[in-house]
């Protein structure tokens, strides 16, 4: 008979996509999982990645650029609704 894998019960990260300003995007960006949750949900994430952005900004010499979008890896994008169509 074959195993069927078991999820974590508690997973140590959560990955975020991001875009920002100029239009570039970052991929699968890790935030500690006991940040989120709660009444802020997500927003404590964007935080963390700012300050990731902001020692990575440091080491390059490069400015940090500006958040423009923040959501969780594996998520499908908000979709438009359909337009229905007259019969």
């Amino acid at each position: 008979m074959a195993r069927k894998k078991s999820k974590p019960l508690d997973a140590e990260f959560v990955m975020f996509d991001i875009v920002y300003s100029d239009g570039s995007r970052s991929s699968n960006r890790r935030v500690p999982s006991d940040l989120l949750g709660g009444l802020d949900g997500d927003e404590p994430a964007r935080e963390a990645i700012m300050e990731q952005d902001r020692i990575i900004a440091e080491k390059s010499g490069k400015p940090a650029l500006a958040i423009t979008s923040l959501i969780r890896s594996g998520k499908a994008a908000p979709e438009k609704p359909a337009q229905k169509t007259r019969r």
